[in-house]
């Protein structure tokens, strides 16, 4: 099998390792303590922000005599101790192509400038399979100021690249590579299958020209990002109650919503106005969230691409959709918080009335596959703002608008509960968040019934009408 080349700084990582290098190196004796040069944090936020220029390489190709008399032994507990932090910097979604390439076979090399005694720790917990870097030359366990084996990077990194597969006898042809830079062009078009990863302006114009595919491992596929923003992160400001004017908002709970690792928010659905509801609730969570959707959505020409640029996943309507898991799955292992809507789409005639609610066992089975919390979130009042019967919400109510109440609960525990059981959990959860007309058996009138079908549909009463309420137990 062939083998994985992958880039460290801005491939890998999602910013630069020389920071977290440079303290460790600090913190174990190894350089005296001092200042980082003029100019360095300037310097990596330039790197951060732009990638590879001439100035940081010629920096890079310098450290080796500025290195000169360090101790071998030293370095590599330097290395060692900056691992816990490199591993947070790693990309979200930097695992998962790793995992896909082990589960293929594939050998997994990280291929850096970076001196190797400082980066192999990371390699190791990382689990690279080897390690293709920048040398030192050593004598009597310091090094001398030399580099051993040439400068790690552009052409000299291709040329080491070519010498490690060699060595193993392994193809080019039959190998990935992922990088960032321009600088890393040489590497790229020598292998078969190659990769540009948050490419810099100029590798990205080469990619194109090139044909070569673009991803991006800190964020879903398909969400773009300018100057390291999202569109989430630009919309955020503007997701405000006061964009709705016809509707008043009574939000509460969005403390309960973990601020980093894993969620699973999962809500009840009345109404094509939950969406915005919803969305409140990502503003004030701080985080973006990635929703599950009909595939009608995405089809939609306008509707659709924002979806997608938001992270949001389609599913298609009456099948398990497989392949909605996996994604909502891979972002869950990113990190990410992925919202669900369990009852699948909104209840058709009494079945809207019902206050036991049903659902799918999707956002259970994802949430104890990635062991992440599951918070159930409640929703009511959508409905009056925007019934099922009408094409658009009611703008007209601007005296004395609704209120959509929003109620986010503490997080279900699912324990090792089988999925049907623990959904049921999860739905009952759900039910006790709305207020207590949700939580009545109340027979729908005529008027009421129509109101929970699409547009000129007019549904045959059922069940007779009541005047007063009956509570109803809940399963």
């Amino acid at each position: 099998m062939g083998a994985v080349f992958v880039d460290l700084d801005r491939t890998l990582l999602r910013g630069a390792s020389g920071p977290l290098l440079e303290a460790a190196l600090l913190a174990e004796g190894v350089v005296g303590h001092r200042r980082s040069l003029p100019g360095n944090r300037l310097l990596y936020g330039l790197y951060d922000r732009f990638g590879e220029n001439l100035a940081a390489m010629s920096l890079a190709r310098a450290a080796a005599l500025a290195a000169r008399g360090w101790s071998q032994d030293g370095t590599r507990r330097a290395g060692s101790r900056a691992v816990g932090e490199l591993l947070e910097l790693v990309a979200p979604y930097a695992p998962e192509v790793l995992a896909r390439h082990r589960g293929e076979g594939h050998r997994l090399v990280l291929t850096t400038t970076t001196p190797l005694d400082l980066v192999e720790p990371f390699a190791e917990a990382m689990g690279f399979d080897a390690v293709v870097a920048t040398r030192y030359a050593v004598r009597d366990g310091r090094y001398t100021g030399r580099l051993s084996g040439g400068f790690v990077w552009g052409l000299g990194k291709r040329q080491a690249v070519g010498r490690w597969a060699d060595a193993e006898g392994i193809d080019l042809a039959d190998c990935d590579a992922y990088s960032d830079s321009f600088f890393d062009a040489p590497l790229l078009s020598g292998v078969g299958r190659p990769h540009a990863v948050n490419p810099d302006p100029r590798l990205g114009a080469l990619a194109r020209v090139r044909r070569w595919p673009v991803e991006h491992w800190d964020r879903p596929p398909g969400v773009p990002s300018l100057a390291g923003l999202e569109p989430y992160d630009v919309l955020r400001p503007f997701v405000r109650p006061e964009v709705f004017p016809y509707a008043r908002f009574d939000v509460q709970g969005l403390e309960h919503i973990p601020d980093h690792g894993p969620v699973v928010l999962a809500s009840n659905h009345r109404s094509y106005f939950d969406v915005a509801a919803l969305a409140l609730v990502a503003a004030g969570a701080g985080r973006p969230v990635r929703f599950l959707a009909k595939r009608e959505l995405f089809d939609a020409p306008m509707l659709g691409r924002v979806a997608r640029s938001l992270g949001g996943i389609p599913v298609d309507r009456g099948s398990p959709s497989p392949t909605a898991l996996r994604s909502a799955s891979s972002a869950l292992r990113a990190g990410e918080v992925v919202l669900v809507l369990p009852q699948g789409t909104i209840p058709r005639g009494e079945d809207f009335f019902r206050p036991a609610l049903t659902g799918r066992t999707g956002a259970v089975r994802l949430a104890q596959g990635a062991g992440a919390p599951l918070v159930p979130i409640g929703l009511w009042g959508t409905e009056v703002v925007w019934p099922r019967s009408s094409r658009l919400p009611d703008v007209t109510r601007l005296l004395r608008p609704p209120t959509v109440r929003v109620r986010v609960g503490f997080p279900v525990e699912l324990g090792s509960l089988p999925p049907d059981e623990g959904t049921r959990r999860l739905m009952r959860a759900i039910s006790a968040l709305l207020p207590a007309d949700g939580r009545l058996c109340r027979p729908p009138n005529e008027e009421e019934l129509e109101r929970t079908y699409p547009p000129g549909t007019r549904p045959r009463l059922t069940t007779a009408s009541a005047d007063g309420a009956e509570p109803c137990g809940r399963r």
